[in-house]
């Protein structure tokens, strides 16, 4: 990637920050970054265009949070189990139930 443009300018990037209160991001807030970040649609774009990558944004937004879903139901079955190994039932059981 060449970030120097022939004039000899810098080509600087898009920075966002999103945060949250009390808590931390949801598996449809990171699916949702995830998808503007795979998929861009130009406004410039044909019609069509814009509205099948819309539709494969959209897709890919789904993907993403069923498998963000998995791997937090995957972790916590982790975490319940060292819990338990360390003979720590009950704090296991409330985690689980989460």
């Amino acid at each position: 990637m060449n970030m120097f443009a022939d004039s000899g300018t810098m080509q600087t990037g898009v920075v966002s920050v999103e945060t949250t209160s009390n808590r931390g991001f949801t598996p449809q807030e990171i699916a949702a970054r995830c998808a503007d970040k795979i998929v861009s649609v130009s406004d410039q774009a044909h019609p069509a265009l814009q509205a099948q990558a819309r539709a494969f944004k959209d897709q890919v937004e789904k993907v993403v949070e069923f498998y963000l879903k998995e791997a937090v139901k995957s972790d916590r079955t982790t975490v319940c189990n060292a819990l338990n190994d360390a003979g720590h039932q009950e704090l296991s059981e409330l985690i689980r139930r989460l």
